[in-house]
């Protein structure tokens, strides 16, 4: 095993929700490797700051505004990142969303708007990348789940679902697409210090404590805990990595 095993550079990624949290801190990782990044993001004033700070990095990117659940701006997305940056090969579909409440008290619109952001545009993006993945001859595909693709959680139907569908997903692409030499893997991530958690911390009681009592590493994750995960299952280091489901959660799922 050599640093080439982990060496990005030439490679072009393309991150959804890349503009703050676990995908902020993936997208620097892979900067760092040496790839050319595109945050893909709804809010350009944040997903401009990512860029400057990637480009203050050395790295090469540029931002897309983007719905990610529209397949007609998606497709134009992955247009403009090839015409800019070249090639496609990485994707991260980290693009999410919460709305917290129990199953009885969720309206329609908003189930479906949860899963659109979370899966729907995983698909949307997956589908879309392919292409462009099988005429370089292979690719990655790095999807983010959470620890609800594991547990059940009262107050997440919709999250939960989502991100269950998300590893589910994740295996199909798996295994349709090896034969195009393109891994696809998912990563559920503990309770990771981000704006998406510190809004559960104010709406779900004692949720700070619980979390550090279930936790063996004693601490939340922070997002710089998602740089060497991503450079790993983005790298030919992960070759024969695919269809897996990684918890990066500090032993919060096999704590007993």
């Amino acid at each position: 095993m050599t640093a080439a095993h982990f060496d990005l550079t030439g490679k072009v990624a393309i991150v959804t929700g890349g503009n703050g949290g676990i995908g902020l801190g993936m997208a620097l990782g892979l900067a760092q490797a040496g790839a050319a990044v595109a945050i893909v993001g709804r809010n350009e004033a944040k997903s401009m700051a990512a860029i400057t700070e990637l480009r203050a990095g050395g790295a090469r990117a540029i931002s897309v505004t983007t719905d990610v659940t529209d397949k007609t701006a998606v497709a134009a997305m992955v247009a403009r990142t090839l015409g800019e940056l070249g090639r496609i090969d990485i994707l991260v579909n980290n693009a999410g969303i919460n709305i917290r409440k129990p199953p009885h008290a969720l309206e329609l619109a908003e189930w479906e708007s949860v899963m659109k952001t979370n899966l729907t545009s995983a698909f949307l993006c997956s589908q879309a990348v392919h292409p462009a993945m099988k005429q370089a001859g292979g690719g990655k595909i790095i999807n983010i789940g959470s620890m609800m693709s594991i547990f059940g959680a009262s107050f997440a139907p919709a999250y939960a679902a989502s991100k269950g569908g998300i590893v589910q997903f994740t295996r199909s692409c798996a295994v349709a697409w090896a034969a195009d030499n393109i891994q696809a893997n998912a990563v559920l991530p503990g309770w990771i210090d981000t704006d998406l958690t510190k809004r559960a911390r104010e709406q779900i009681d004692g949720l700070h404590d619980k979390v550090l009592a279930r936790t063996p590493a004693a601490r939340w994750g922070v997002t710089a805990d998602f740089a060497g995960i991503a450079v790993f299952l983005a790298s030919p280091a992960s070759d024969f990595v695919t269809g897996t489901a990684i918890p990066v959660d500090g032993g919060f799922s096999i704590m007993g």
